[in-house]
C-alpha cells in the first residue's frame, strides 16, 4: 500500500483538492481514501489501473459525505461557514508579482467555473486534468464507456468556455 501512496499519492491528493476545494476537507478525503483502500485491497488489482481504483474510492466517499450532509441539513439546517481559500503557490514561470497575481486570479476563475459544473461533467474533467488519467483509465474508474467519457469532457470544456467568456465580459 505504501508503494501506491508513493506512486499515486500526489495525483490523488490533487484530485481530492479539486473535488472538495479546501485543505482541511482534502486532507480528510485523502486519508479516508487510503484507509478505505486498505479495507478493500483484496478487490484491487495493482496491474489494472490502481490510480483509477483509488479515485473511484474518493468519489464514492465524497458522494456519501454529501448525501449525509444533505440529509442533516433537511433535519436541522445550519448556517454555512465561510472558509478561507488556500493561496495557490507561484510557479517558476511567474517571475513578476503581477504575473503571479494574474495567474492566481486565472486559477481561481477556472476553479470557480469548474465548481459550477454538474458532477457528471466535473468528475471526469478533474480526473483527466488534475489526476492526469487517460480516457481509458477514467472510463474504467467510473465504469462508463470511453465514448461517454470523451463526450463529458467535450461538454465540460464547452461549458467552462461559456462560463469564462460570460465572466470576462
Amino acid at each position: 500500500m505504501s508503494n501506491l501512496v508513493k506512486q499515486h499519492g500526489k495525483a490523488i491528493y490533487g484530485f481530492c483538492y479539486r473535488l472538495v476545494g479546501n485543505k482541511e476537507d482534502t486532507d480528510d478525503l485523502y486519508q479516508e481514501t487510503f484507509l478505505k483502500a486498505m479495507e478493500v485491497r483484496h478487490k484491487m488489482d495493482v496491474n489494472q489501473n490502481p490510480k483509477g481504483f483509488l479515485i473511484s474510492i474518493a468519489i464514492q466517499l465524497r458522494k456519501n459525505k454529501r448525501r449525509k450532509f444533505a440529509w442533516r441539513q433537511r433535519i436541522a439546517p445550519t448556517a454555512e461557514l465561510n472558509e478561507a481559500v488556500d493561496k495557490v503557490n507561484c510557479t517558476n514561470d511567474e517571475t513578476t508579482p503581477e504575473g503571479a497575481v494574474l495567474s492566481n486570479e486565472l486559477r481561481s476563475m477556472i476553479q470557480a467555473a469548474t465548481d459550477r459544473l454538474d458532477d457528471k461533467l466535473k468528475i471526469p474533467l478533474l480526473m483527466y486534468y488534475t489526476a492526469e488519467m487517460s480516457v481509458d483509465e477514467v472510463s474504467l474508474a467510473l465504469r462508463i464507456p470511453q465514448g461517454t467519457v470523451k463526450s463529458r469532457l467535450f461538454k465540460a470544456r464547452k461549458a467552462l468556455k461559456k462560463i469564462l467568456e460570460v465572466e470576462s465580459l
